[in-house]
């Protein structure tokens, strides 16, 4: 069976060039500031990170955006900034990038997400975070409805980002996920938080272990304890398909026909999981827009992950990379049921 899945693809990732993916949610900035510590402050028991040099990179929903951009896609980003500096500097970013950052709506009355990490010598000394977590005013989640609706037809999916920042509100991934089924549009749900009742209706739910049992409110011991809770979480939502990331034990999908797939874990080397789970649901995505099925969506997301978690940082995928993973390694899927 992975000879067969293998051998359909290499088709299906020539149709990823211009490919587009409407995506949706918490938009953030990732700042670095890169040191070196020579001292202890005299003022408290603490380094003093002498600054080299600050990096910027596209976190969150941004991030999503920038993986589908790195595999030659098209990615549409719909959110909120705030009306500073960081926001100024998260469309530059997406600028240098080429995605389409026209969608971003401005609130005067929330911080754009930044999260700066400070690291000396290579190892990271402290992070500050700089959000809101209140949910976006009635009237801008109407603004957003709107956006994605002259959007939506001119994209072959949908992909909701979900940091928990307060962009994706129920009332608006209702509408979204709505929007999206009248128009025979596939959504795929990157999630977050306990409370899944919002995702209801979606198409792929993208939980990692922790998430799903936190959601289904079981413990899980095995691959037939988050086999069950995966069908589960389907059940409840009814969704088409649940695919789990288990970390270091891959990946499960489990579809509504009762099929089920694991994927083993496909990294060489693990350095970084950072930003893993944007990789994971843009290159699924993508492969479902472009033509490819559940379980050769999956595929392709399996060997994404591992390429990008062999990188420091946030990170993203090129083409080239994922070919030259798929062509150079002999990774396994299995069907469990």
């Amino acid at each position: 069976m992975v000879s067969e899945i293998q051998g359909d693809l290499s088709n299906m990732l020539s149709l990823f060039t211009n490919r587009r993916v409407l995506v949706v949610g918490d938009l953030m900035l990732d700042e670095w500031i890169w040191g070196n510590v020579s001292r202890i402050s005299p003022e408290a028991p603490i380094p003093v990170v002498q600054v080299q040099s600050i990096s910027r990179t596209p976190g969150g929903a941004c991030n999503v955006a920038a993986n589908i951009a790195s595999l030659s896609g098209q990615a549409i980003l719909l959110g909120v900034i705030g009306q500073d500096e960081a926001g100024e500097h998260l469309r530059e970013e997406l600028e240098k990038l080429n995605i389409d950052a026209t969608d971003l709506f401005v609130d005067p009355q929330r911080p754009t997400t930044l999260k700066t990490r400070i690291v000396a010598h290579s190892q990271q000394v402290v992070r500050a975070d700089r959000e809101s977590r209140l949910p976006i005013s009635t009237e801008l989640a109407k603004c957003l409805a709107a956006r994605l609706n002259d959007r939506i037809d001119g994209v072959e999916a949908v992909l909701i980002s979900d940091y928990g920042k307060g962009v994706t509100t129920p009332p608006l991934v209702q509408q979204i996920i709505r929007a999206a089924t009248e128009r025979g549009k596939p959504v795929i749900i990157d999630p977050k938080g306990f409370s899944y009742a919002k995702y209801r209706g979606s198409t792929v739910i993208t939980p990692n272990k922790l998430e799903v049992a936190q959601a289904v409110g079981v413990e899980l011991t095995d691959q037939d304890s988050v086999l069950r809770a995966g069908k589960t979480l389907l059940r409840d939502l009814a969704c088409r398909v649940a695919l789990i990331t288990r970390g270091e034990e891959g990946m499960s999908l489990i579809q509504d026909s009762g099929e089920v797939w694991h994927f083993p874990a496909n990294a060489r080397q693990v350095y970084d999981v950072t930003g893993a789970g944007d990789t994971v649901v843009a290159s699924f995505a993508l492969a479902l827009a472009s033509g490819g099925n559940y379980v050769q969506s999956a595929y392709v997301a399996n060997h994404a992950a591992g390429v990008v978690v062999a990188k420091v940082g946030t990170a993203t995928v090129s083409l080239d990379e994922l070919r030259r993973s798929m062509a150079g390694c002999d990774a396994r899927a299995f069907r469990v049921e």
